[in-house]
């Protein structure tokens, strides 16, 4: 008997069992699809306050599920998609949206990291140039005669 086949059927199950599955309940969805999709787009550009590493559309906890609804709520009373997201970060700040937008208190989160990227690849090619000059300017220097006579002393001793 070969566990081969069972082990690639426990290993498929594992994995469908790993990926992660929305927290949406049947009973906050909207009967329109349209606004449910819109609601789903809406519902993973935010954080879940209690998770802060998960959108709410991921999120089981109790304040997702009121934010999610909230989302709905919002939609069904005719807002946009922005004016949505708006009324959110009024509310709870930028801190709520996954994505951060640009301004001059998050610029710091924007530029950092490709300045940094930036600065690592200029000190990078610094290095490899100091490098190449160094490996240059030995294969260029001559010993001396008196230099020369010494290593002469100094490896024939070895033998």
């Amino acid at each position: 008997m070969s566990f081969r086949p069972f082990s690639l059927l426990l290993a498929a199950l594992l994995a469908l069992a790993a990926a992660p599955a929305p927290a949406v309940q049947p009973d906050e969805m909207l009967p329109d699809r349209g606004l449910e999709m819109r609601a789903r787009g809406l519902s993973r550009e935010l954080r879940c306050m209690v998770c802060q590493n998960q959108s709410i559309d991921d999120s089981d906890a109790p304040l997702a599920r009121d934010l999610r609804i909230l989302v709905r709520e919002r939609l069904r009373a005719g807002d946009s998609d922005g004016q949505v997201l708006e009324f959110l970060t009024a509310r709870y700040g930028d801190f709520v949206l996954l994505k951060p937008r640009f301004a001059w208190h998050t610029a710091v989160l924007w530029v950092a990291p490709p300045a940094l990227l930036g600065a690592g690849a200029i000190a990078l090619l610094l290095v490899a140039r100091r490098r190449r000059s160094a490996v240059a300017g030995a294969e260029g220097a001559r010993l001396s005669a008196a230099e020369e006579a010494r290593l002469a002393e100094l490896t024939g001793a070895r033998d």
